[in-house]
């Protein structure tokens, strides 16, 4: 399994980054103002339902400065070397619902690439798309959506990037669902969202095998999310997926967590590396690993080199079914003397934990107050001399950090999203550009990230928002998906 996972990364960005360069279709623009245009830059479209009607593949849609009501894309298709693309320049807004009640919506479609938009206050999702494939959805804001912030349903190959997704209303800030493949969530900042920050949900009731698998979620900045429940970041019937280099912080929920409620299966077989989970004191468990569903154990989790501390007065950092602590590995962790191997029944101190376990060799105990430069003041960079410093393993630790800084810049890798006294790599994130651009890939984000980095649980229940079946093959008909949408199903376990 190690070497599927190392591998997993660089096929998780192969998916999606093209062999050649692209192939330039035409510039549209779209700007507000008097009487429709052809197009062009002296005579923009109007609306971006007129564009979205109008391209084709290799197509750039240049957005310029104003306020829009909200767009359908629908089984219109770019190509590998020739994608897609609508582009927002700085202040264009949708401030106003499409057909759907969303602001964007993308469906039927292929090598699409949305960006740059301020998507605010719709009625359900800010972004939405389904039943698509290698769409890339990157340096968007959605703030106040009612349900979710972006919202996607049986698309494979997709990439989520660089944006902020902040205060949904209803769920949840990133909602990747309905049986999902080789998927990237890197770079985000999701905070405020009443459900989760970043939610996974296999969801076989909606068609498909049920599982999400092949996913990359790495490099996001997740805090102050699940005050309705939901973890920071959620996985149900999610495998063979890396959770690496994130930041979560002040989560009301679990912080990350592995579960089958939704889903086709257990979450098996995922790594959970080098994250920084620092939970309120209302949260609930750091890092939470469930083989409570039907088809039972969750086995062969990873949790290495994971920080991970709990202000919470008696809930600790990780806790594990019984039936999936004996395949589970976990070490070079830094944690607090509290952890459960039999589903929060019994709370350990670390060295009866590992007595009990055999897990967690190398791992250590320390606070907040010990590791970081500013916890208080949400500085989670590490303090000089901290014990989390050159005390992990080589073994699946990444090659940069949360900010893109090389590992190991010591004596050996440190524990935790931040590498201490390293070196910024130029260029942005490791390269696993989006959907075909060729231009490199890295978003930069928007700069509101806490902590200068490039990128942003409540009842027992799970989470199910509307399956999206359309144009899958082995989705039910158009009938269902609509059903599924309206009720709006929510069952989440974090």
């Amino acid at each position: 399994m190690a070497r599927s996972l190392a591998a997993l990364a660089g096929l998780a960005g192969l998916a999606l980054v093209a062999a050649a360069p692209s192939v330039q279709g035409a510039t549209w623009y779209v700007a507000e103002g008097d009487g429709e245009g052809d197009g062009s830059a002296e005579a923009p479209w109007r609306s971006l339902q007129r564009a979205a009607d109008s391209v084709g593949a290799g197509d750039t849609v240049i957005v310029r400065a104003g306020s829009y009501e909200g767009f359908d894309l629908d089984g219109r298709s770019g190509s590998e070397l020739a994608p897609i693309t609508f582009r927002a320049e700085l202040g264009a807004s949708i401030t106003e619902d499409n057909d759907r009640g969303d602001g964007i919506n993308v469906e039927n479609a292929a090598w699409i690439v949305v960006e740059g938009f301020t998507v605010n206050g719709r009625s359900r999702a800010g972004i939405r798309c389904a039943g698509s494939q290698h769409v890339a959805i990157r340096r968007n804001t959605t703030d106040g959506n009612g349900v979710w912030g972006i919202f996607t349903g049986f698309c494979d190959d997709l990439l989520i990037e660089g944006n902020q997704t902040s205060r949904s209303g209803e769920q949840h800030g990133i909602y990747v669902s309905n049986s999902a493949k080789r998927y990237v969530v890197r770079n985000n900042h999701s905070f405020g969202n009443a459900g989760c920050g970043i939610h996974n949900n296999g969801d076989v009731s909606q068609g498909g095998d049920g599982i999400n698998a092949g996913a990359l979620i790495e490099g996001n900045v997740i805090h102050d999310n699940g005050t309705a429940g939901g973890a920071g970041i959620n996985c149900d019937g999610v495998q063979d997926s890396i959770i690496r280099n994130n930041l979560l912080y002040d989560n009301h929920a679990t912080g990350i967590v592995l579960y089958q409620i939704d889903g086709g299966d257990a979450s098996k077989n995922n790594l959970i590396v080098n994250n920084t989970v620092v939970q309120a004191a209302d949260g609930r468990w750091g890092i939470g690993i469930s083989g409570d569903g039907d088809s039972g154990a969750a086995s062969g989790n990873r949790i290495l080199n994971n920080i991970v501390y709990n202000r919470h007065p008696f809930r600790g950092s990780i806790e594990v079914s019984a039936n999936s602590v004996g395949t589970l590995t976990s070490d070079h962790n830094v944690v607090m003397d509290r952890l459960s191997p039999d589903g929060d029944e019994t709370v350990l101190a670390l060295e009866g934990w590992q007595s009990a376990t055999g897990l967690d060799a190398h791992s250590r105990v320390a606070t907040p107050e010990d590791l970081f430069v500013d916890p208080d003041a949400g500085d989670y960079h590490l303090e000089e001399g901290c014990q989390a410093i050159d005390a992990g393993t080589s073994t699946d630790a990444p090659a940069l950090d949360l900010e893109n800084h090389v590992r190991p810049a010591g004596a050996g890798f440190d524990i935790g999203a931040y590498e201490y006294g390293s070196v910024l790599v130029d260029g942005g994130t490791e390269p696993q550009a989006g959907v075909g651009t060729g231009d490199g890939g890295g978003s930069g984000g928007d700069g509101s990230h806490p902590s200068g980095s490039a990128g942003s649980g409540g009842s027992g229940a799970s989470s199910r928002s509307g399956g999206c079946q359309t144009a899958v093959a082995s989705a039910p008909g158009l009938g269902a998906v609509l059903l599924a949408l309206a009720l709006g199903r929510r069952r989440r376990r974090g």
